[in-house]
Formats: structure tokens, sequence, C-alpha cells
């Protein structure tokens, strides 16, 4: 960033001042700048999600400066871009299938990002990337659908809702075709928030240096994709689960 008129001339100041052996003078640290959460948006993902995704992460309390990411935006997926952010999302988007195609090549970036410490936040498609058949190999086990598992309450790959048991608390989501997340026996996780039939619907767990969210249904659903979608709104969106697993996901 190009330091503006008064920047220049403290530069300047110092150096002047560091010639001539006298200490230099160091202007007090500003107010910290929030930390850049990059937000994928491209063919792996649907019109809407990556908005809704950029949307929680500003109103959540670490009002991040959200940037978006992919193979049309002004800023590419990369190693680079990485490298200057604290978290990474992946919206929802169409089939997982398509999904890795297009996003495979980023498999060792992404990795390598959130080893170091950085953080990954996943929803819907974005979960089932984290996983390993095919993902980026960010759980300690895998992902599956929802729809498939036993006893689920969701059978259709069409728009509805699905109750949830957040933290104790019953809710209910938006869903189309969200994931489960299972674990190897003895892998440590925290698990946010299940499914009826007991399946894991939002978890966050460690990889490496780094921590990982992920979540099945939408709680970034604004109320328009339910009014698109006909469907009813009940009770409040689920915008505060979605800053909890942020919260999650943030924590040292």
């Amino acid at each position: 960033m190009a330091m503006g008129n008064l920047g220049r001339l403290l530069a300047a100041g110092r150096r002047a001042l560091a010639g001539q052996g006298r200490p230099v003078w160091s202007p007090p640290p500003g107010p910290s700048e929030p930390p850049v959460a990059l937000v994928y948006r491209g063919p792996a993902t649907l019109p809407g999600c990556p908005e809704a995704v950029a949307a929680l992460l500003k109103s959540s309390r670490w009002g991040f400066d959200v940037r978006y990411v992919g193979p049309d935006e002004v800023l590419p997926l990369s190693r680079r871009a990485l490298a200057g952010a604290t978290l990474y999302a992946q919206p929802g988007g169409g089939s997982l299938k398509r999904g890795y195609r297009h996003l495979r090549h980023h498999r060792d970036e992404i990795r390598q990002f959130v080893h170091s410490g950085g953080r990954y936040l996943g929803i819907c498609l974005g979960g089932y990337l984290a996983g390993a058949t095919p993902g980026f190999g960010l759980l300690p086990g895998d992902t599956d659908q929802y729809i498939a598992s036993a006893a689920a309450t969701v059978r259709s790959e069409r728009n509805t809702v699905v109750p949830v048991s957040w933290r104790g608390r019953r809710r209910t989501l938006f869903f189309q075709d969200g994931p489960y997340f299972w674990l190897r026996p003895g892998a440590g996780a925290d698990v946010l928030a299940t499914y009826p039939n007991g399946t894991i619907a939002a978890l966050s767990t460690v990889f490496g240096a780094g921590r990982v969210g992920v979540v099945g249904p939408h709680p970034e659903a604004t109320d328009d994709w339910y009014v698109d979608a006909g469907l009813p709104i009940a009770g409040q969106l689920g915008t505060d689960l979605g800053c909890d697993l942020v919260d999650t996901v943030m924590r040292p």
C-alpha cells in the first residue's frame, strides 16, 4: 500500500535521524486492521452462495476484510493470495465431482495454508470438499450425503429445510443435499451440531497449526433463499449459528 504524504515525511525523517546516529522516533501503532478472509467465487459454486458467506463473515464480530478469489476475479486463488489471509471460505455449490474438478489443482495450496495456521470454513459443498473422497483431506475422517444416511429426515436433493440440534438447541436451517461428517475412531473434534438421526451436521477440528470448520446445512442463507424456494422461515435465520461456527474456527 502506498504511503501518504505524512507517511513519506515520517519515513524520510527517520532515515535522516538514523544517519546522524540519533534515536529514531516511531509513531504509535494505529488500530489493528480486520483479518482478511478469502471467499471463493467461481465455477465450483453457485450464484448467491459466495455473497451470503461474505455477508456472514462481515457481520461476525471479527469484521473480516472479505475478498473474492477465483478464475474470473481480480484476485486469483493462489498460494500468494492465501499467504495474505487469515481464513479461506469455500461456499456451497453444485456436485462434489464437478466442484473438485475445478479445485483439485489448488488442493496442496489449501492444505499448506491451513496446516501452517490458516482457517478453513466450508459450507455444504465446502464441507464435502474438506473431506477426502474426493477433497482436500482436512478432516480426521470423511463426509457423505445426509440424505443417504440411515433414518435421514430428508431424502430429496431439492431445496428444503432440516432440523438440527446446535449445542443442544433445536433449530431449523436451509438445506440442499448437504453432507454429514464422520470421524475415525479416537479422532478429536468439536461437534457443534447434529441431525435428527445423530449424524454430525457441523464440527470444528485442527489440521496442523490451523483449524477447520464445516457445516452441512446453510446457516448463512438469507430470507430470499427461502422465498425463492417457496419455503417458510421457521423462526429466526441461522446467522447466529454461522457466527458461532466462525468464532469456533477462529479459536487459537
